[in-house]
């Protein structure tokens, strides 16, 4: 499956101080002479603000593998809209057999989702989120299943100057009554 080319994040001005993880596997290939071991690792990298990126590496040794995969992962960055704690609205994509339902949940939820997607979103600094996995679970389609569901949530203010509409009109009428609340 091929994926859309995005815009580039660069990984120099971030502290991305979180690197985890989230998938090990030996593989082997069969050659004339025997078999050749190598590992494939998949990485999730993130500042916890926002930020966060997954990749692949594969090497005869798992350490050469980590390394190789965080590099990938620095140059896959995405940037997640929050707000507050959580995302900002309901988002459900697919990634070849794998389809990700993520919601945004009230504070004090807390992640519930499955190994690969919720590390992605601890990477990210999102705290309450459900998440579902429908179809295959593989962590690798999950993690790249996330990154697009990611890429697609906007900001209220990105979709009300898309649909160029007030921000006022987007938001819904219990929302602005707390708000007129607190303001008074």
């Amino acid at each position: 499956m091929r994926r859309k080319q995005y815009s580039y994040i660069d990984p120099d001005q971030l502290n991305l101080h979180v690197e985890r993880v989230i998938y090990t596997n030996r593989v082997s290939k069969t050659h004339k002479g025997g078999r050749t071991l190598s590992f494939q690792v998949m990485v999730v990298v993130g500042d916890t603000n926002g930020h966060v990126g997954v990749g692949l590496g594969k090497a005869r040794q798992v350490p050469d593998a980590i390394r190789k995969a965080i590099e990938a992962a620095r140059r896959n960055l995405v940037y997640v809209p929050r707000v507050g704690t959580t995302i900002p609205h309901e988002v459900a994509v697919e990634f070849g057999a794998t389809r990700l339902v993520l919601k945004p949940a009230s504070p004090g939820t807390g992640i519930v989702a499955g190994s690969s997607v919720r590390a992605l979103l601890e990477a990210a600094g999102v705290s309450d989120a459900l998440a579902k996995l429908i179809g295959s679970r593989n962590p690798i389609n999950a993690a790249w299943a996330t990154m697009e569901a990611f890429r697609a949530l906007r900001t209220p203010e990105e979709v009300a100057q898309m649909r160029g509409m007030p921000l006022r009109t987007l938001t819904p009428w219990y929302v602005r009554k707390f708000q007129e609340a607190a303001e008074a």
